[in-house]
């Protein structure tokens, strides 16, 4: 918990911060700033894994039937969200799928939709992806204690290779690390083929 409060205490700082005018004019220039910065994170994550023998070890006894774990994601995410559909009437069941099919991947799942069906959807879909990502990040150690060690990657979605892989490795161990990149790597592959086959039904 503490982790994530950290977390929160950052994000709430950069806001604050951009939006008083105190950043540098050279770092606001620099689009691909926050790129780097997630490189240099991957970069260390790699850095302790590959330092960990035993978390090597590890890897090799890892349950084969793991590795259907993205197909579990991507079943439960779109049986949740059909079922969540129904609280919506004004939207149909198409839409709902489309957002859902975003599975944290903000960026690229809403400018489909938005392509598709239109800004209205296409922002519901960044906001809900958004915060799917952000939900990994803050709870994951409640995640891990009422679920399981594989609820975080299940949560992450598409982020576990990427932007929640530092907070899967601290929350379900280094152990998890292969099987969370794979698992990333699954999901988001199935982003653009999945919003656009439900965005043109």
């Amino acid at each position: 918990m503490k982790g994530s409060l950290v977390i929160v205490g950052f994000f709430v700082v950069g806001v604050l911060v951009g939006a008083c005018d105190f950043v540098p004019g050279f770092i606001t220039g620099f689009s691909d700033i926050s790129f780097y910065a997630l490189c240099a994170l991957m970069f260390f994550v790699g850095m302790s894994v590959g330092g960990d023998t035993s978390a090597l070890k590890n890897i090799r006894h890892i349950n084969p039937r793991l590795l259907l774990l993205p197909l579990a994601t991507i079943c439960g995410t779109l049986s949740a969200v059909s079922l969540v559909g129904f609280l919506f009437p004004a939207r149909s069941l198409s839409d709902c799928l489309a957002v859902g099919s975003g599975f944290g991947y903000y960026s690229l799942s809403s400018v489909f939709i938005t392509e598709y069906r239109g800004a209205e959807l296409g922002t519901v879909a960044l906001l809900a992806n958004i915060s799917r990502e952000l939900i990994t990040l803050l709870c994951a150690p409640l995640l891990v204690r009422v679920f399981g060690r594989l609820a975080p990657i299940s949560s992450g979605g598409a982020t576990t290779m990427d932007t929640t892989l530092p907070v899967i490795a601290a929350t379900s161990g280094s152990e998890f690390v292969v099987l969370s990149v794979f698992h990333g790597f699954i999901v988001d592959f199935s982003v653009p083929f999945l919003v656009t086959f439900f965005c043109t039904l």
